[in-house]
């Protein structure tokens, strides 16, 4: 059987998320999986590197898919060119190992949260943008974002804790920039809990509104997700890059 890699981008604004939902078709999995199935003639379950929030984005998602089919991977992207929604788009379908795995083989991944800090009108980024009218420090989040560097307890960045998995991860890097009336949060780390992101960026958000004290940061590894920043709308964030 042939394990095979795609390389995808999609405007999650009219999706309940990445992952498949049992009664939802509209999720960019269940998207992918009746294409492939249709052009492929067999049932095909995909794996992505991971799950993206109903109404966030990817510029760049990876996953892959087992099947019996010969059909050429070159002919495989073609095809799902022809029969997916204009939203949805496939940079590539390639071979891969058999051993390849989207998700478990993943190293780390970065995304990027997008906020229009400005009360003039951003008519045509809309969809990918969260505005927030009044002015940031960036200073201030800038030195709240050190204090998030390395491995700890995120579960206070976690909007749905499970007793059975670590909230326990490692952030990298967080790099605040502005660009225009656009502030951008690249966030980088060996992976992510349901939400960290945008919470992290609520976080960091609260800093620079000065409702909360950079210094604040350290105290809420392990604490209750009440202690965290407010949850950032899901049409901001993207998942920028996945490395292996």
């Amino acid at each position: 059987m042939r394990n095979l890699r795609l390389d995808i981008c999609y405007d999650g604004t009219r999706y309940r998320g990445w992952q498949r939902l049992s009664g939802e078709e509209n999720t960019v999995q269940g998207k992918l999986e009746q294409a492939l199935s249709r052009i492929l003639g067999e049932p095909i379950e995909v794996s992505g590197s991971g799950r993206t929030d109903a109404g966030a984005h990817a510029m760049h998602q990876v996953a892959n898919f087992h099947c019996h089919s010969d059909m050429e991977a070159e002919e495989i992207s073609s095809q799902l060119r022809r029969y997916l929604p204009e939203d949805i788009g496939i940079y590539s379908c390639k071979e891969a190992g058999e051993r390849f795995h989207a998700r478990l083989n993943a190293r780390g991944k970065t995304y990027r949260y997008r906020i229009w800090n400005s009360d003039a009108p951003c008519v045509f980024q809309r969809r990918f943008v969260t505005v927030v009218p009044e002015t940031l420090d960036l200073a201030a989040m800038e030195e709240a974002a050190v204090l998030l560097l390395g491995e700890h307890d995120f579960s206070a960045f976690c909007a749905a804790k499970s007793k059975k998995k670590s909230t326990v991860r490692r952030v990298d890097s967080i790099k605040i920039s502005r660009v225009g009336e656009e502030v951008r949060f690249d966030v980088t780390g060996n992976g992510f809990l349901y939400n960290m992101v945008r919470i992290i960026v609520g976080t960091l958000v609260e800093v620079g509104l000065h409702e909360r004290e950079a210094g604040s940061i350290p105290a809420l590894f392990g604490a209750q997700r009440s202690q965290a920043g407010q949850l950032m709308p899901a049409r901001g964030l993207c998942l920028m890059e996945v490395d292996y």
